[in-house]
């Protein structure tokens, strides 16, 4: 990937997280960058394919961190139980600014647009992830709690990023080890 595409990226990343997607325009996003309109449009045909692209980097960064840390664990069944753990330390980190997902959702919650859908695609593969991570652990219903687990994720970042230092991680940690401990073991 050349240079100034992802600085472009990394751009767009930053001020879609903190000004919204529907607020920053191309030319702000040029601005920053140091470029130009023919330049960002010479790597992402639309804006749109900007907003796709800019989902997609974030996760897959956020993946590879999460997975990064899980991977220091020896047991599988201890996976589960950091998930929470792993999410507060990101949460409380100061380069902290939101999830892509949860964001671009409401701002485009027109179920047949594309960044919705992937949006919602995001959703549901972190929730397969969780899933994966509990059936390791011999959850019995390890659907059900990735389900619960990934509504715990969802709602307190979204309640720290409105309010941060409002506690809603270390609250959700905390019912987090409340069902994976109630959840039953196959």
């Amino acid at each position: 990937m050349s240079a100034l595409r992802e600085k472009i990226l990394t751009t767009a990343s930053h001020l879609f997280q903190t000004q919204g997607i529907n607020s920053t325009g191309v030319d702000n996003i040029v601005a920053v960058a140091g470029t130009t309109k023919m330049t960002l449009y010479k790597y992402f045909r639309s804006k749109e394919v900007l907003i796709l692209e800019v989902l997609e980097k974030n996760q897959q960064d956020f993946q590879t961190w999460l997975v990064g840390k899980l991977d220091s664990s020896r047991k599988s069944s201890d996976k589960i139980q950091q998930l929470f753990d792993y999410i507060e330390e990101w949460v409380s980190s100061p380069a902290f600014i939101g999830v892509g997902f949860i964001k671009a959702s409401a701002e485009f919650p027109n179920e047949q647009d594309p960044i919705h859908q992937l949006s919602s695609q995001q959703s549901r593969e972190f929730r397969q992830f969780i899933s994966k991570l509990a059936a390791e652990a011999s959850i019995k219903d390890a659907d059900g709690l990735a389900l619960q687990l990934s509504l715990l994720f969802e709602g307190a970042v979204q309640a720290e990023q409105m309010n941060r230092g409002s506690g809603a991680v270390k609250y959700a940690k905390k019912a987090a080890k409340i069902l994976i401990n109630g959840a039953g073991k196959t």
